[in-house]
Formats: structure tokens, C-alpha cells, sequence
């Protein structure tokens, strides 16, 4: 049930039987959570289920390449200062995931939903949110996924006219480009260390100017909005410039940048910045990034890293040298079968890094090393490079079904 002042049709309360007992068989099969396969059964029973489950909720949507999952859990926990919130906390964000999520919470006020790029129009026409977040966009899954402009251009047009209050990011030239055609925004100066996807201009091809943090397009005039909130060190900004200290337990400038979006989204429901960024506290990690992990008696610390942008973000979290490192990277399906991106990455960043590879494609992974210059050992998997690893806390970066992997054999 989607609430009580408005009961779900016959229908309706059939699919969301039917989705739940398919979800629950899948998990007895160890199948992992059911929640896509749910999600599918219940929308094929009732196509319109995902808008019905909506209508009474207050729905905060999240969308970008990275930092969409970490974000979705900060909003989630800030809002439940101002009621009982029900999210796709584990990530399933294409829309069988979401109808799975909010049929699970029936006294819910809030939805707040992750989701994936190319589906952000589709659902933000089925949820009627009252919110949207727009973090990043850049390249990721270069097989599968559209350019990234396309992506944008998808979000321009899908978002034009809505009713949601978007909170962007105007740091990201493709994010402002995509939420301007939005009457409402809310720009957040929240940063961005990876410039590589913007270096022409969205609105007119022309190129951009990037004097310092600011950028803007010579040929149309295209340039960086004023911010209302902005990320500053360990703070956030609020639009009456009152700067509240960021308290999180989760690492590194790009969580604070998403603690500043989240405030921001918080602030839309009348939950204060200082009560908003306090509750994030309560996030350790997320879907086991930045666990902490003990392994064969060492600490092994998890991060994830799917695409340029990510990785980028990582090395500026990892201990410095000498720290051990262990790179994996797959290229199945969920992870894109072209392992070009490999050479958008900077790993001369992990010189005086001891290194260890593995994963599918790890081979893929030691050209690209030997090329930056790096040294490096291949492994054949988790257990040997551990034991190859000099004593302390050892790193782990991976993308995402080599972070499964790795989750699945260290227990996680």
C-alpha cells in the first residue's frame, strides 16, 4: 500500500503481492535480493504500479555517473528528522528496483530513489517528484551507455517544465546545461575534480573557459550560475551564509560534496542544515564502500571505483605511499565490456604505491600500469595478492561486479 488516504486498486495490491513473493523466492535461492526480479513481475502485472506506489509519497530523485547510491543514503537519513522514509538503499535503480523499494513501505512519507541516468526522465514522469539531484555527469560503461552530452540533452528535455525543485550541481557545465531548461534550481557549488567531459560547450560546441573554479563558453555566453549552498572545506554554505561543519565518518571531498547536495535537498523540506548534516553521521558505509574489512589477519579497506571520474576521486582517498594497493577490474555486463577508459586514468598517482592486479581483465589493467610507468605484481586472486602485500592497512580498488566479487570472498 502506498498509504491509507488512497488504497492501491485490486490490481494493484495483486502485483505487489505477486512482485514480493517472486522476490522472496529468489533470495531462498540465493539469488541476491529479489528486488529486481520483483520489480518486473509487478510491473508486468500492473504497468501503471510505479506511479500508483508514488502518489503518496513526497519523492526526492537522484541521479549521476557517481556518488548517486552514497548521496540517496545521506538525503535518506537527513530526512528522517521530518518523517518515516522508505529508498532503494542497495542500489537497484532502474525502475523494476524502484517499484520493488516502494512497495515495501507503506507508511512512508518520503521516497527517496537513486537513479540510473538513462531512466531519470521515465521515472521522474511516473513519481511526480518533489525533488531532484543532479550530481555529475561524465563517461562510464562506454559500450552501453550514450555519450555523455546525449545523456544531458536526454535530461534537459525529459526535465523541462517540471514541478520538482532541482538541486544541481553548477560546478558541472553538463549538469547546469541539463537542469536549466528545470524552472526551479537550487545550484550547489559542489565541486569537480575530473574537467575531461566538459571541455566543450553543451549549449553550443563552442570552448570552454575554466579560469580557476569558474567556467563559461566564449563563443555563447553559456557560464557557471551563482550558487545558493556551497561546499567549503569541512562546510557547507547555506544561501544566508551561515557555514555548518560537515560531520561524516565516510571519507574524502567528493562524500562532502555530497553531504552539501543533500542538505540542500533536506532544506527543501524544511529540515535544517545543521539537524540534516548531523544525522549523516549515522552512515558508515554504503552497500559495503569504505568498509573496513579484516582478511587473512590483515585491514583490508573497500572502495569502489567504476569509471574515470570515480577513480579519480579514490586515489585522493588512499593512504600515501607506501600503502599497499590492490587494483581488480572485471568487464562484465554491469561493469561494460570495453575496458577503454583504463587509459582515461591517471595511475602515475599511485607511484610509490607497492601494486597488486587482478580481476578479468587484469591483464588490460598491467598494460595500462606499465605504460604510467608503475610496478606492479598480477595476481590471480584476492588471497594471493594479500599474502604478496607488505604489512598494514591495504587498499582495495575495484570496479563494480570485481567489488561484488571481492565483497563475496571476504565475507562482506
Amino acid at each position: 500500500m502506498a498509504g491509507n488516504s488512497d488504497p492501491l486498486t485490486p490490481r494493484a495490491k495483486l502485483a505487489v503481492t505477486a512482485g514480493k513473493a517472486v522476490a522472496a523466492a529468489s533470495r531462498a535461492a540465493g539469488r541476491g535480493s529479489g528486488s529486481v526480479i520483483g520489480g518486473k513481475v509487478a510491473l508486468r502485472l500492473d504497468p501503471d504500479l510505479l506511479a500508483r506506489l508514488a502518489q503518496n509519497l513526497d519523492v526526492i530523485l537522484v541521479s549521476a555517473t557517481n556518488g548517486k547510491t552514497t548521496t540517496t543514503r545521506l538525503i535518506a537519513e537527513a530526512l528522517r528528522a521530518a518523517g518515516p522514509v522508505v529508498s532503494n538503499a542497495l542500489g537497484a535503480n532502474m525502475p523494476a528496483g524502484i517499484t520493488s523499494a516502494l512497495a515495501g513501505g507503506s507508511d512512508a512519507k518520503f521516497g527517496v530513489i537513486e537513479v540510473d541516468e538513462k531512466y531519470l526522465a521515465g521515472v521522474a514522469r511516473d513519481t511526480d517528484p518533489k525533488c531532484i539531484a543532479l550530481l555529475n555527469l561524465s563517461r562510464d560503461q562506454l559500450d552501453r551507455a550514450a555519450e555523455t552530452r546525449m545523456l544531458a540533452e536526454n535530461w534537459r528535455e525529459g526535465l523541462a517544465g517540471s514541478k520538482a525543485v532541482v538541486i544541481a550541481n553548477c560546478d558541472d557545465p553538463l549538469v547546469v546545461w541539463a537542469a536549466s531548461s528545470s524552472p526551479n534550481v537550487v545550484w550547489v557549488a559542489a565541486g569537480q575534480m575530473w574537467k575531461d567531459d566538459a571541455w566543450s560547450c553543451p549549449s553550443c560546441g563552442g570552448v570552454m573557459q575554466r579560469p580557476g573554479d569558474d567556467w563559461y563558453c566564449g563563443e555563447c555566453g553559456f557560464r557557471r550560475p551563482t550558487p545558493s549552498w556551497a561546499l567549503s572545506g569541512d562546510h557547507v554554505l547555506d544561501p544566508h551564509g551561515s557555514a555548518w561543519p560537515i560531520h561524516l565518518q565516510l571519507p574524502g571531498r567528493a562524500n562532502k560534496a555530497n553531504a552539501a547536495s543533500s542538505a540542500a535537498v533536506a532544506a527543501v523540506f524544511g529540515v535544517p542544515p545543521q539537524v540534516a548534516l548531523e544525522r549523516m553521521y549515522q552512515v558508515q558505509a554504503v552497500a559495503g564502500r569504505y568498509d573496513v574489512v579484516q582478511f587473512q589477519n590483515r585491514d583490508l579497506r573497500l572502495l569502489l571505483a567504476k569509471n574515470p571520474a570515480g577513480w579519480l576521486e579514490t586515489f585522493s582517498l588512499i593512504d600515501p605511499p607506501p600503502a599497499p594497493v590492490i587494483l581488480s577490474v572485471n568487464a562484465r555486463g554491469a561493469d561494460g565490456t570495453d575496458t577503454s577508459w583504463l587509459w582515461d586514468v591517471d595511475y602515475t598517482r599511485l607511484t610509490g604505491h607497492p601494486i597488486f592486479v587482478l580481476g578479468d581483465r587484469k591483464l588490460d589493467l598491467a598494460v595500462r600500469l606499465e605504460v604510467a610507468g608503475q610496478h606492479f605484481q598480477v595476481c590471480e586472486n584476492l588471497d594471493q595478492a594479500v599474502q604478496l602485500c607488505p604489512p598494514g592497512r591495504i587498499e582495495v580498488i575495484a570496479n563494480y561486479t570485481a567489488f561484488q566479487d571481492l565483497r563475496r570472498r571476504v565475507g562482506n
